[in-house]
């Protein structure tokens, strides 16, 4: 390949928030070496970045491996990186089944991506799994990202690990203990990502709302005074106070966690917008013992009544999860009464799958069979889509303010934006132009369970981000 020619990159995510997060990073290194984003199979490198979640995510990595082993031997010169919780948790596995794989990595080390790479170049395969961070170590923390998707919108990593041991999950195993990121150095890199033109940033954390639990106990055991911040709650305060933030946001919370002050810094803080995801998993107290969340049915929706009562028109996502091991007719009945009650303006709902390595998984004897599961899930997506369609008509005739993000793929001449509850909506601009970034007051005109349509009123603001305009050779 000539030098004169960037080298080309493409990554596949899987998974998560948290592993999108992680692969716009790894875009972000690999366009700072001078690579440039490409079709798969165009690609010189090419990153998958796994989950180890759902029961075949196995056989998705393995398939892909088997597609790039042809590419390879077609062209030596492929390289192919697998990172994320799969590559963490099976390590050698990955190595033994596909020896034409590259660079493996973990979640501990994204930011050695590069270099690895480097490593590769010239020694032939390598495999760095390391184990997770000391509390006291941030070296590294995923920071502000050099290629982000929506260049006024930004991810801002604020926890990574879990300190709970929720049943089915296996995020602690493969990303450490809770670690917080310093309060000081999260409110400057707001600083600067609003300097560039950024006005929407989501804090993202397995479980944000426990956000600087470490910290404490960390002075403690130096030996200074005990104190109880900074927390989650100031960190919003914080972060909201940054000028040139519109919105701010944050995913995903636990509802154990969901403290009195974090729903006051969200009514108390214009900027913090009024969507809060907040997953019941299950709405059976037998359940959700067995599942060790750490509430009630009543305690999830105590609080979640403390929120709606705080926080004018507040819009509520959740997760739930059909077919837990051992769940009976009366524990989804019971599911099904909460959800009704909760009235949620949209859930993700999945089928229980056993994550290897997991509590849940080995408790192979109470499985739910395949078909109840499914007509389970079915009776469960008719009772949250009646509840977001009646919450989503509630809002015809209102003008909204919604950020746009580009086109829609709603058809030719519409674009797309979200609302401050998170709503997805479509609109025709007509004659006006209306770049992503822009701020525009829409009326709303229809409703879908998971989205809205509307007509554009007016434009309230235009991008402030930096329009990166490339450059041709002459």
């Amino acid at each position: 390949m000539s030098t004169d020619v960037p080298r080309r990159y493409a990554i596949r995510t899987f998974g998560c928030q948290m592993n999108e997060h992680d692969s716009a990073r790894i875009a972000g290194l690999l366009e700072a070496e001078g690579m440039v984003a490409a079709a798969a199979d165009e690609a010189d490198v090419v990153v998958l970045n796994t989950c180890c979640i759902r029961e075949n995510a196995d056989n998705k990595l393995y398939g892909n491996l088997g597609h790039l082993k042809r590419r390879k031997a077609e062209n030596p010169d492929l390289r192919i990186v697998v990172a994320g919780c799969l590559a963490q948790k099976d390590r050698e596995r990955i190595q033994q089944r596909a020896p034409h794989v590259d660079v493996v990595l973990g979640t501990h080390n994204v930011g050695r991506a590069v270099e690895l790479l480097r490593r590769a170049e010239t020694d032939g395969p390598v495999m760095e799994i390391l184990e997770a961070a000391a509390a006291d170590d941030h070296a590294d923390f995923p920071t502000a990202l050099a290629r982000r998707e929506l260049p006024f919108s930004a991810w801002v990593t604020i926890q990574i690990g879990c300190d709970n041991s929720c049943a089915f999950c296996i995020v602690p195993s493969v990303r450490g203990p809770e670690v917080s990121r310093p309060f000081d150095e999260l409110v400057a890199e707001v600083g600067r990502l609003a300097a560039g033109g950024v006005s929407e940033v989501t804090l993202l954390g397995q479980n944000v709302n426990s956000y600087g639990r470490d910290l404490t106990l960390a002075r403690r055991r130096g030996g200074e005074a005990a104190r109880v911040r900074p927390l989650f709650a100031d960190l919003l305060r914080a972060v909201g106070a940054v000028e040139g933030v519109r919105r701010v946001r944050y995913t995903s919370p636990h509802p154990k966690d969901l403290r009195p002050d974090t729903i006051a810094a969200m009514a108390d803080t214009p900027s913090v917008c009024e969507h809060l995801h907040l997953p019941l998993q299950a709405g059976s107290d037998r359940v959700l013992a067995a599942m060790h969340r750490g509430y009630t049915a009543e305690r999830y929706l105590e609080r979640l009544a403390a929120a709606r009562a705080a926080i004018p028109d507040l819009a509520v996502t959740t997760d739930l999860i059909v077919g837990f091991p051992g769940e009976t007719d009366a524990d989804f009945e019971r599911t099904l009464e909460v959800v009704a009650e909760a009235g949620y303006d949209s859930a993700y709902t999945f089928i229980f799958s056993p994550r290897p390595g997991t509590e849940a998984a080995a408790r192979s004897g109470d499985f739910v069979p395949p078909e109840v599961c499914a007509e389970r899930f079915e009776r469960l997506k008719v009772v949250v889509e009646r509840s977001a369609l009646a919450r989503h008509r509630d809002r015809i005739g209102r003008v909204e303010e919604v950020l746009v993000e580009g086109p829609s793929k709603k058809g030719a001449g519409v674009v797309t934006g979200r609302t401050r509850q998170n709503k997805l909506v479509h609109f025709a601009p007509g004659d006006a132009a209306v770049p992503a970034g822009s701020y525009a007051g829409v009326r709303i005109v229809d409703a879908a369970p998971h989205f809205l349509r509307g007509e554009l009123v007016e434009v309230t603001d235009r991008p402030r981000h930096r329009t990166r305009i490339p450059v041709t050779a002459a």
